[in-house]
């Protein structure tokens, strides 16, 4: 928390593309009204048009194929 009020800034809930050969950060997805944190985030190589989904709608269902066998049981 020093290093932000240093930087007069405060924490923020973000994902961000940074290019592993220059550090430079590409892209910022910043979340300022309904996500407060962020769990978990995965790599889909190849998909070109990705989205956020959240869990008060049907989409989901529709949109995450998980293959048997990659989850354990809870």
């Amino acid at each position: 928390m020093e290093k932000l009020r240093a930087h007069r800034t405060g924490a923020k809930c973000a994902i961000c593309v940074v290019n592993l050969t220059t550090g430079d950060i590409e892209h910022i997805l910043e979340f300022e009204s309904a996500v407060q944190e962020i769990s978990d985030v995965a790599v889909l190589p190849g998909l070109r048009r990705p989205k956020a989904l959240g869990f008060r709608t049907d989409d989901i269902r529709f949109a995450v194929k998980l293959e048997r066998g990659t989850l354990q049981d809870m």
